[in-house]
């Protein structure tokens, strides 16, 4: 009986199929998905921040693109997925607020989606789909079993990438 795993915010997850993996309230955060097929092992981020260097706080590693996805890896590795077979999907990275002609620094989600696929690159991490940017938030639901991550808003419906 497969069951539901809730990634809250700042935190990642790793599970095994049937079960799925899900976050709500992406806004300009992202929810980034890492899994293996064949193995049906995989694991979500609920990514709040680009890099963990340029934040003056200490504490959650989980909260940032560079230090989550490297834990992330490790435990998805460590599972059994082989990293010459994993990919992923993300989603997320809205611009939630209007800042007009402000400076990039303040356009955290796309920063933020720039940072995930800098770092899955790094990793040699093919990145096969992902829903990000626009102006609303969104909650992502993973099928460990299928690899679709279902992404669900008010505004327009679900879709399924």
């Amino acid at each position: 009986m497969s069951k539901t795993i809730m990634v809250g915010m700042g935190d990642y997850k790793v599970g095994k199929a049937p079960d799925r993996l899900m976050t709500a309230g992406l806004g300009s955060c992202i929810g980034v998905c890492i899994y293996d097929l064949f193995s049906h092992i995989g694991g979500m981020a609920h990514i709040m921040l680009p890099n963990s260097r340029e934040s003056k706080a200490t504490g959650n590693p989980a909260k940032y693109a560079d230090t989550c996805l490297e834990m992330l890896l490790e435990d998805l590795l460590k599972m059994g997925a082989v990293k010459s077979r994993l990919k992923a999907k993300m989603a997320g990275g809205a611009q939630m607020f209007s800042f007009g002609g402000k400076p990039p620094i303040l356009k955290i989600g796309e920063r933020n989606a720039e940072a995930v696929c800098q770092e899955l690159a790094k990793a040699g991490i093919p990145l096969v789909a992902a829903d990000t940017g626009g102006t609303f938030g969104r909650t992502i639901n993973f099928d460990i079993q299928t690899g679709d991550l279902h992404v669900r808003t008010i505004n327009y419906g679900e879709k399924v990438i």
